[in-house]
């Protein structure tokens, strides 16, 4: 290939198709967008409540196992990963949160404060309700309330006013805490990602290039210069070569290649035979994610999501409903009710979200169980736990390992235990109490702290919000990109996705990968 771009980005993701839009609209920069799975032509991937038609789709979803939790008993857990243009912003649940403002402030990186940051929030923004202090509109990624209030999601919010949780319109405003309803990334009932909100209108300008089904293999170097990429695609190995590369893989997959091509821990790259070009002893280290644990409920009211699909007929009044109006069950995201607590009075900021549905199903992204039901979940916020990703292979086709290493520490595991502890006694509290028919899983005998303990070691999961594996700071030492995210020890390369994070953000982790990536683009346009 004779083409030498300015710039050439692996992975059009959450992060990817914000640098491909941002960094072609001056049309001065030629540009190569590399994505190893399909275009988003699924219908499902645009409709919101598709993403349960999604979850073990391996067309567009990586569909990726970890290694055995020594924490969850044992168990490998399922993670997908969009593998599509749009990556998970095509297939996730849709949830826009931005994260605490003290959580940038605490990365303690210049550049990245909440100060630097709340801009780029707000150019990205599409905000339903208007611009603001807080909020911006006529951004690329939309942002609305969703369509439809719920009865159980109303009281859900008036139960946790009674147990002292402070109502909150608006979780990406002045303050993160309180109970209230969620907002999507959503317009006139359609999932907004990043592939419709910003790469849909950069693939019009002649200098952008973008490929689909072409997976990285390799980032070139020239002694210690990134000066390219190879790439399969529909079976045939090419290369592209380029000014700067930079990697938006995502936690897992930019680690990974980073891995394969040479940068990482030089004992890791000399079990698999790799030709070391730099040794980064944190390439892959310190994954950080939400773990999930959900309990579920009969209703006393047939007013679930698993009555509305109950019957042909119903169904059919969904659809027709969703065609016509754009409203209904179809719009809804994969959290409807939410509320940000403290587990403890001595805390100055929530450290555990709930997350309220208005169904259930024993297996995520399974079959909505036969009865009224709902869930009722918790994350923790901030968790001490950290993991790795690491190659098994040379083959760029072969899953990273991925260990998360979740309650690894005492205070991860208190703070869950506290937050499912405390989240039933909202749910048994007036008004919602009368919704309950019956908790079916735990249990009403599951009442220690040690019972409960053991309750996350069953069913614990995780919630899709992994960061931190190529983490940026100041410390050489301690990081594997500046704060430029450029990698360190070799030059021309950069990495611009959530592993960037030196921790996780509190909260839905996709609106703060986007603007991150609006931040980077400004840098690498400023020629930082």
């Amino acid at each position: 290939m004779t083409t030498t771009y300015d710039a050439i980005i692996v992975g059009a993701g959450s992060a990817g198709c914000v640098l491909a839009n941002r960094l072609t609209e001056n049309g001065r920069r030629q540009v190569l967008l590399l994505e190893a799975g399909p275009r988003d032509r699924n219908p499902w991937i645009h409709i919101p409540l598709g993403y349960g038609k999604l979850f073990t789709n391996t067309r567009v979803n990586w569909a990726y196992e970890s290694e055995p939790e020594p924490a969850l008993n044992g168990r490998r857990i399922f993670t997908p990963r969009g593998k599509v243009l749009g990556g998970s912003s095509s297939i996730n649940g849709l949830v826009y949160i931005r994260g605490q403002h003290q959580d940038f402030d605490d990365w303690k990186v210049p550049g990245w404060g909440w100060a630097d940051m709340l801009p780029a929030f707000r150019k990205a923004e599409d905000q339903s309700r208007g611009a603001d202090e807080w909020h911006g509109a006529g951004g690329p990624f939309a942002v609305s309330d969703l369509p439809d209030r719920h009865e159980m999601c109303d009281a859900f919010i008036e139960s946790c006013v009674a147990n002292g949780i402070p109502r909150n319109d608006d979780f990406n405003g002045a303050t993160q805490e309180g109970a209230g309803y969620y907002q999507a990334n959503v317009r006139n009932g359609r999932r907004i990602s990043t592939a419709v909100g910003y790469l849909r209108p950069a693939e019009k300008r002649s200098n952008l290039r973008v490929e689909t089904g072409a997976l990285a293999t390799k980032i070139l170097f020239e002694g210690k210069k990134a000066v390219g990429v190879a790439y399969e695609q529909n079976g045939r190995l090419l290369t592209a070569r380029a000014n700067e590369v930079i990697l938006s893989g995502g936690a897992f997959n930019s680690p990974q290649l980073l891995q394969l091509s040479g940068v990482g821990p030089v004992d890791l790259l000399h079990r698999y035979g790799i030709p070391v070009v730099h040794d980064s002893p944190l390439v892959g280290e310190a994954l950080q994610d939400h773990m999930y644990v959900r309990t579920f409920f009969r209703s006393t009211k047939p007013i679930t999501l698993n009555d509305d699909m109950a019957s042909v007929w119903r169904q059919a009044k969904i659809g027709l409903q969703y065609l016509l109006q754009r409203r209904g069950p179809l719009t809804v995201s994969a959290g409807y009710a939410a509320a940000f607590v403290r587990t403890l009075p001595t805390l100055t900021r929530p450290d555990i979200q709930f997350y309220f549905i208005n169904f259930s199903m024993a297996k995520r992204g399974g079959i909505l169980d036969q009865f009224p039901g709902f869930t009722c979940s918790v994350s923790q916020l901030r968790p001490e736990s950290r993991g790795w990703v690491r190659i098994r292979s040379v083959d760029a086709r072969t899953q990273p390992a991925i260990f998360y290493n979740y309650l690894d520490t005492e205070e991860d595991r208190r703070m869950t235990v506290d937050g499912l502890k405390l989240l039933r006694r909202v749910v048994r509290s007036a008004p919602f109490s009368r919704y309950i028919a019956e908790e079916r899983v735990p249990g009403p005998e599951v009442e220690t702290d040690d019972e409960w303990l053991d309750y996350c070691r069953q069913a614990g999961d995780t919630v899709y919000h992994p960061t931190s594996t190529c983490m940026m700071g100041t410390d050489p030492d301690a990081s594997v990109v500046d704060e430029t995210l450029r990698v360190r020890g070799v030059d021309g390369l950069r990495v611009v996705d959530a592993s960037v994070m030196p921790a996780v953000v509190s909260g839905n982790t996709n609106a703060a990968v986007v603007a991150l990536a609006e931040r980077a683009a400004d840098l690498i346009a400023a020629g930082g």
